[in-house]
């Protein structure tokens, strides 16, 4: 079991679900909504868990992140909060969604170990989802990586599935054998889309179907060879993009940005609709350990209540908050006294320049308040009034 180990952040998306504070130019991932930390962002929350794996028989590497040009800024600033965080940052010019991002990822990792020793494992994690225990989850993902590095043909896919807590009609699932292996993993027989509430029910009753959380762990080589064999499309131009990559610094850490032109030339898919559903009954075996660690993605303002730290009336609160008669409700208040009178099953988020009011069993209907700003090219979709600059 030798190699490397690559810890990589995909650090994309925008958050609309949770507008007015995740916005295009300050996306969820920055934010500090875990409930348990008001200071550490979704991002660093991720950085930290990836790097915290160290599995004993094996280096853990510098971290990837991939995240937009944009956002590059927001990035570093939050890295420099850290202590011993070694990162190196590839910069999407538009964003293709999740399977560029990784191919992207594949390819530095390959490159740096360019004479193939050692085909580097990658750690793949999105940057914005809370965990609440730790220490299952570092267990769980050691597991992941003692199955990958086992692998002696290195075209196993570990990924990690949540322990359902509810039928959940959000989420995509992922169908497990009843076989267990050495460490923990079981064989994933399919995956299924996000289904209807009858069908996540039985999923739920079932016992052998697991929410998909997007983490997994995997060879570079395995993933790229996966492409090449089920994207071919994505992969070659992919490819040409990263052959013309700049490279440049800012501190220790290094910008790589592939070409532009090429980069927007990609189709759009995210790694799981390009390669990972075509896996079972194929090649590439994908193997599943279980998470049950308090898990979130934090899709929409009801599940950031979900995770908060409630008051004897189930309120959850942040910055000049005054509440009377008023039950299971969030309230932010981000730039004056927000107060509040009888409400129940509520969310309020206050910032200078947008207030949004809504009922919490309606919150992933925020995306089509979202549709309106974009529709009318009204700036409160993208910017906050302050907006972070290099220069201040």
């Amino acid at each position: 079991m030798n190699g490397l180990a690559l810890p990589v952040i995909l650090c994309g998306g925008s958050g609309t679900r949770l507008w007015p504070l995740s916005r295009t130019g300050f996306p969820k991932q920055f934010l500090a909504l875990s409930g348990n930390d008001q200071k550490t962002s979704l991002f660093q929350g991720a950085v930290e868990r990836l790097n915290q794996i160290s599995p004993g028989f094996i280096p853990l590497g510098s971290t990837l992140i991939v995240t937009n040009e944009d956002h590059r800024f927001l990035v570093l600033d939050q890295l420099r909060e850290m202590s011993g965080i070694n990162a190196t940052l590839l910069l999407e010019p538009v964003g293709r969604n999740t399977a560029p991002a990784l191919t992207l990822a594949a390819l530095f990792a390959s490159e740096i170990n360019a004479d193939q020793s050692n085909d580097p494992i990658l750690v793949v994690a999105p940057a914005d989802q809370t965990i609440q225990n730790t220490d299952a989850f570092t267990n769980a993902l050691q597991n992941c990586i003692s199955v990958v590095a086992g692998d002696a043909s290195n075209k196993t896919i570990a990924i990690l599935g949540i322990t359902p807590t509810a039928p959940e009609t959000g989420y995509g699932y992922i169908k497990r054998s009843g076989d267990k292996g050495s460490f923990a993993e079981y064989t994933v027989e399919q995956f299924a889309e996000k289904p209807n509430l009858d069908t996540a029910t039985a999923y739920l009753e079932d016992g052998n179907y697991f929410w998909n959380s997007g983490m997994f762990v995997l060879r570079a080589s395995a993933w790229l060879t996966a492409l090449k064999e089920f994207r071919p499309d994505i992969l070659d131009v992919t490819q040409k993009a990263w052959d013309q990559k700049t490279q440049d610094k800012a501190d220790s850490t290094t910008f790589l940005r592939p070409n532009k032109e090429l980069f927007s030339a990609i189709p759009s898919e995210s790694i799981d609709y390009a390669v990972i559903e075509k896996c079972p009954g194929s090649n590439y075996h994908v193997k599943m350990v279980e998470l049950d660690a308090g898990w979130n993605d934090l899709g929409a303002w009801d599940a950031v209540w979900q995770v908060g730290n409630k008051d004897a009336e189930g309120n959850v609160t942040s910055g000049d908050v005054l509440l009377s008669n008023s039950t299971n409700s969030l309230v932010y208040a981000n730039s004056r006294l927000v107060s509040t009178v009888g409400l129940d099953n509520m969310i309020v988020i206050e910032t200078a320049d947008a207030v949004l009011v809504a009922d919490r069993s309606n919150s992933q209907d925020v995306k089509h308040i979202v549709n309106q700003l974009e529709a009318q090219r009204r700036e409160e979709k993208n910017l906050h009034r302050k907006v972070a600059r290099p220069w201040g």
